[in-house]
């Protein structure tokens, strides 16, 4: 393949201030985390020895808690999948490349999610260019994002919307463009600086996981992801994504055209 060409001075910014906040907040991540496991283990502990105290008491008085313990080691155990989900998103993302077709990954996405923009009422269209050529990634986590970034782009959609999911070699053909564009309200300038960071979120129910986990997926390609609003209104998230210069070490590829993980 080509050499890469060398990115903007702003692109290259951008990307290394992505790169050092997502670290920051890696860390915090996994302090908090960690500072968490510690007490949840004890009360663990001293919620079993309190069930076997209270065994030794009547049967009445060991039944009539039963269930109250049960509920409080329900509790604990989905404390604890929180914090494993919170160190597991702490945790630099691993890649397992692959060389693998583009077009077929935004194909899959678009099959996936097809059905749920038809139930809103919602126009989902690709475009692809002819000779968009092979690349080295993570098959499954790039569909990961790619599925996260339309979602999004479908949920800020009202009926009767519009999302737009294209792709197309940058200048010099030794990267890719992606971008998701939506008839949406678009993205507040106050807003935009913000809406990659983990837990926020303006829906009711949203996690503010979902970009958070694109950008991630994005930086651990050398890539970068940038939001701005169009001129006609909606947002529109830009993802750029070098090709790759050579073959992954051996262990890592594996020689197939794959679409998805």
């Amino acid at each position: 393949m080509h050499a890469a060409s060398p990115k903007s001075p702003v692109a290259e910014i951008s990307q290394l201030a992505a790169a050092e906040k997502q670290l920051v907040i890696s860390r915090l991540m996994a302090r908090m985390a960690h500072e968490i496991r510690n007490p949840l283990s004890s009360l663990d502990i001293h919620v079993q020895l309190l069930d076997e105290d209270l065994k030794q008491l009547n049967p009445p008085i060991s039944q009539a808690t039963t269930g109250r313990l049960e509920i409080i080691r329900g509790e604990l155990h989905r404390l604890e999948d929180l914090v494993q989900r919170f160190l597991r998103l702490a945790d630099p993302t691993a890649l397992s490349l692959t060389r693998l077709d583009l077009a077929v990954v935004l194909r899959k996405v678009c099959d996936l999610l097809g059905p749920e923009a038809a139930s809103r009422q919602i126009e989902l269209a690709l475009s692809l260019p002819p000779n968009l050529p092979e690349m080295f990634a993570d098959a499954g986590q790039l569909t990961q994002a790619m599925v996260n970034l339309v979602l999004n782009a479908i949920q800020a959609v009202d009926r009767g919307g519009r999302v737009e999911l294209d792709a197309q070699l940058e200048q010099g053909g030794n990267g890719v463009q992606i971008e998701v564009r939506d008839s949406g309200p678009g993205v507040p300038p106050d807003r935009q600086a913000s809406i990659f960071d983990p837990f926020y979120t303006t829906k009711a129910e949203g996690t503010g996981l979902g970009l958070w986990i694109v950008q991630q997926i994005i930086i651990a390609h050398g890539g970068v992801i940038q939001v701005a609003n169009a001129p006609h209104g909606g947002a529109v998230f830009t993802i750029i994504l070098p090709l790759g210069t050579s073959s992954p070490s051996d262990g890592q590829i594996q020689d197939q055209h794959s679409g998805g993980g």
